[in-house]
């Protein structure tokens, strides 16, 4: 099955766009291999200033619960 063809006036892009400068993946290699992306709410995200504070506080939790790794 072929993708229908937009008309420009279809996008949402509008003209002041300026993507000549832009380019493709420039972080796709971040989250590549063993990067889970979570999103925290706002109320959650004003506690932890930065991605080391969520795993140090989560490693802690895990620790308290004695949980395992799914992988052992």
């Amino acid at each position: 099955m072929k993708k229908a063809k937009q008309n420009r006036e279809d996008t949402d892009l509008r003209s002041h766009y300026d993507f000549s400068g832009g380019v493709r993946g420039k972080y796709a290699d971040r989250f590549s291999g063993g990067c889970t992306v979570v999103v925290l709410d706002p109320d959650v995200a004003k506690v932890f200033p930065d991605a080391g504070s969520v795993n140090e506080t989560l490693r802690r939790v895990i620790e308290a619960r004695g949980a395992r790794s799914s992988n052992q």
